[in-house]
């Protein structure tokens, strides 16, 4: 059974390149019916913050992603926060110990700082030179006597070059004298990321380990490691980078790039899940809007594509529109979108909010645009536009306002269907038509010279108030 894992480190907000991660392994276990793991990488004791976790897991969730294991479900493999695993690590350590794959290193960060700027002088990659891989037990003594902390560094065989089969990338291959022996447990006791996500990966039983071309560099040392314990290799699929529109890495000054970002800007989360699975992958059909469970049937690792991904963000946009206009459920977008009228002041029951959508849900991009289209129908006392004034400082506008103002006058309600009788009456008495009919109208009611439907403005506002901002318009333009 296919089993992959999405494992983050709770240091701050979901960001789109790991958010992109997390669905990529979750729809790779959901096509070939595996398990997915959440596992928190938590060891970073100084920026891993519980808050941070737990947003991690409410973005996951939003996304649509749902795991099978991990610290908030539990499973047969945990625990899932690595803070909680140091007994398991330590465990290791002394297999490394005992099998001769580690040594203690007691160079100082001065001394590796030399080691650094000399390797780079002389232009060779930057690496450990190993002279504290033979020290005898009397030198490590003195050492120790003296005070000197020391790490514990993986022993890594001299000229020996990696070979690994990737998923996407083919064939790498990386010779170890790029890195030399690297530090796997800190000197204050702590382990570091490439020592316990093999350990971590090998007892939850993770056949394939999907994730970004950023790690690709670490790989060679975690198969070091896989092959020093006895464990079996996983199979590795690193996905290609996320780019900006100006083809520079990803990053904040591309605007925001954390899901927590875009959900606050009121991008649904089935448009978020359709266009984060377009990075740098496609379906085989020509549209790109394709819900959850098609990207699940279509969807292998092996189509993704090797090159670089661009983050096209009025792609997104017009994704989001899609979905908001065409797809959501209308009492399911309602319920969404309540918090954002709320945002904007705009208080209601339930069912005066979906009346809303119904009327403006055509003109949205993102729920955040419910701030300016939702204003008609919850601001009665607006200011009038500049441009929109003379409609009303016209003697003819102002006559057809007055006229619509005794016939809505007359009703017990008003309706769509009242609005267009109404109209052609007036069309009728006044000799008038087009925009010297319909501004004046829009202009009493709105305060601007374009918008909403009027005809479902005054449906939903009702009566009373279409009276009330009438009365203002005559009173101010009188």
């Amino acid at each position: 059974m296919v089993r992959v894992r999405f494992a983050p480190s709770p240091t701050g907000y979901l960001h789109l390149g790991n958010a992109r991660t997390a669905l990529f392994n979750y729809v790779y276990a959901r096509h070939t019916g595996g398990k997915l793991v959440l596992r928190i990488e938590d060891t970073d004791k100084e920026r891993s913050k519980k808050e941070y976790e737990e947003m991690l897991i409410d973005d996951l969730k939003w996304l649509g992603i749902e795991w099978d294991e991990g610290p908030d479900v539990g499973g047969d493999y945990g625990p899932y926060r690595q803070s909680e695993r140091t007994d398991i690590y330590n465990q290791y350590l002394e297999k490394l110990k005992e099998s001769g794959h580690v040594y203690k290193c007691y160079c100082t960060p001065e001394e590796l700082e030399e080691e650094r700027k000399k390797a780079l002088a002389e232009g060779r990659p930057p690496r450990y030179s190993g002279k504290c891989r033979n020290l005898s037990l009397e030198e490590q003594k003195k050492l120790e006597e003296q005070g000197i902390p020391y790490v514990w560094r993986f022993r890594v065989p001299d000229g020996e070059t990696i070979v690994f089969e990737d998923l996407i990338k083919g064939t790498v291959e990386i010779n170890v004298n790029e890195f030399g022996d690297f530090v796997i447990i800190r000197s204050d006791g702590s382990p570091v990321y490439n020592f316990v996500v093999v350990v971590d990966d090998a007892l939850m039983k993770i056949t394939h380990v999907i994730r970004g071309e950023d790690h690709l560099s670490n790989t060679p040392k975690q198969i070091l490691i896989y092959r020093a314990l006895g464990f079996q290799e996983p199979k590795f699929a690193h996905l290609p980078i996320i780019l900006g529109e100006d083809k520079s890495k990803l990053s904040k000054r591309h605007g925001a790039v954390s899901v927590r970002a875009f959900r606050d800007d009121g991008y649904v989360s089935e448009a978020m899940f359709n266009g984060l699975m377009l990075l740098g992958w496609h379906p085989k059909r020509d549209s790109e809007v394709i819900s959850k469970e098609e990207i699940i049937q279509e969807f292998d690792i092996e189509d993704v594509h090797n090159a670089p991904a661009v983050f096209d963000r009025a792609k997104l946009k017009w994704l989001n529109g899609v979905y908001i206009r065409e797809i959501l459920d209308l009492e399911d977008l309602t319920r969404r979108a309540i918090p954002f009228f709320e945002k904007f002041g705009y208080k209601a029951d339930f069912e005066y909010y979906k009346k809303v959508m119904e009327a403006i849900r055509d003109s949205l991009e993102t729920l955040m645009d419910i701030g300016e289209r939702a204003r008609p129908f919850f601001i009665d006392n607006f200011p009038y536009d500049e441009d929109a004034k003379s409609f009303l400082e016209d003697e003819t506008g102002y006559k057809v306002v007055q006229l619509f103002y005794e016939k809505v006058k007359q009703l017990d309600n008003i309706t769509k269907e009242d609005f267009k009788k109404i109209t052609k009456e007036i069309q009728k008495e006044l000799k008038v038509k087009g925009k010297g009919l319909f501004m004046p109208i829009r202009v009493a009611l709105t305060g601007k010279t374009s918008g909403v439907d009027i005809a479902t403005l005054v449906e939903v506002i009702g009566k009373d108030r279409v009276l009330h901002r009438l009365e203002r318009a005559l009173e101010y333009f009188g």
